[in-house]
């Protein structure tokens, strides 16, 4: 969770959030009409009731199903002769999973904040906060990656030497990466640990320079709405429709119906994990801004609004795991190739696993075809 907190002659605000970007009114007092402080204490107990249970439960879900996707992948990695021999796709489904599985392990150490206060030092919280701050990038720049190497692949109809050679998706997964951490070097340069006079709670949050506090915040924001948000999701519509299109003139009229309902699925879960998140921040920006009228219950809501809206963004870590591997029937057979092999080591289903190690998949394993990797559906 981060504090963040601003100081102007009329009033004193302490933010609380998870990452650099998101802002949660904790305590302010303002100069109202009726120059009274705006009551927290209700926002302070849903704060502490929500953010726990929220933090656990996407953990354990998010954990599992990107552990099951690192598997999968490096299993049929072992199985092939090159890393450097098998789909695009592929390579960018993985470090999804990496991604979406180190955002995923540092939530429960949130969730102790909200329990205990943040009892892991600083050293710790600058290298948590940054850790948030670059799988949030990454986690969605992958998407744009993936849905625009289907987009080559089904519109374009890219070679499929080129394709298969992904020595050139793991340097553009390089570059990701390293971007992501340079965005990342905020936390590292601002976050620290601090008590609130409230109750004594010890805090992780990010602490700007004074003066330059509204840039700051303004800066970060704007980079969360277009890199986290605006410039994916862009990417997603455009290599989705071109898809689609291109579908309808090769693929039979049940085939279509599939892939529609695939595209629209994609679309819309990402919408509709990240677009109320993205709301609310635009709406704290337009208020940091001055251009809305300041009141408690705007505070309260936002308030409410951000936490909810973020714990329903990191769902989505979660949910990748079934949109961006489960589907694909590729993917399904060497999950259960693997399973075998794990009840085989128990002394169960070993006539099963041995009649399906004569079966190994020599495609990727996100696809159906070379054609069609990972929108199996499409096949």
């Amino acid at each position: 969770m981060n504090f963040e907190t601003s100081e102007s002659p009329n009033k004193t605000k302490v933010m609380m959030t998870t990452d650099t970007y998101t802002l949660s009114t904790s305590d302010y007092t303002n100069d109202y009409e009726d120059s009274a402080p705006c009551p927290i204490r209700e926002t302070w107990r849903f704060f502490r009731s929500f953010a726990p249970p929220a933090y656990f439960i996407i953990f354990f879900l998010a954990f599992v199903g990107n552990v099951l996707v690192v598997h999968v992948v490096r299993r049929y990695r072992r199985s092939r002769h090159s890393p450097c021999s098998y789909s695009l796709t592929d390579t960018f489904l993985l470090h999804l999973a990496i991604s979406d599985l180190l955002l995923a392990i540092i939530l429960p150490l949130f969730a102790i904040q909200w329990i205990k206060g943040w009892v892991f030092g600083v050293a710790m919280c600058k290298i948590v906060g940054a850790l948030f701050s670059l799988n949030i990038y990454c986690g969605v720049l992958f998407l744009a990656c993936i849905s625009f190497d289907r987009y080559l692949a089904i519109v374009h109809a890219v070679q499929t030497g080129w394709r298969r050679n992904t020595c050139l998706a793991q340097v553009t997964c390089a570059v990701i990466w390293v971007c992501c951490l340079g965005l990342s070097a905020v936390d590292i340069h601002f976050r620290t640990v601090t008590t609130l006079p409230s109750d004594g709670s010890k805090v992780c949050f990010v602490q700007f320079t004074p003066g330059t506090h509204l840039k700051w915040q303004l800066t970060m924001q704007l980079l969360n709405l277009t890199l986290g948000f605006g410039l994916p999701l862009l990417v997603m519509l455009y290599c989705y429709i071109r898809i689609f299109r291109a579908l309808c003139s090769t693929s039979s009229r049940r085939q279509k119906k599939r892939s529609l309902r695939l595209i629209i699925s994609l679309v819309a879960i990402f919408l509709i994990c990240w677009a109320p998140y993205n709301a609310f921040k635009l709406t704290d920006s337009l208020l940091m801004l001055e251009w809305l009228l300041r009141s408690c219950d705007l505070e309260k809501a936002l308030d409410i609004g951000i936490l909810v809206t973020e714990s329903l963004g990191l769902l989505h870590c979660a949910l990748n795991p079934l949109l961006y591997g489960l589907v694909g029937v590729k993917f399904r057979r060497e999950l259960v190739q693997m399973c075998k092999v794990w009840l085989g080591s128990f002394g169960l289903a070993r006539e099963l696993h041995s009649q399906g190690s004569s079966r190994r998949t020599t495609m990727s394993f996100s696809s159906e075809g070379e054609n069609t990797s990972y929108f199996s559906v499409m096949s």
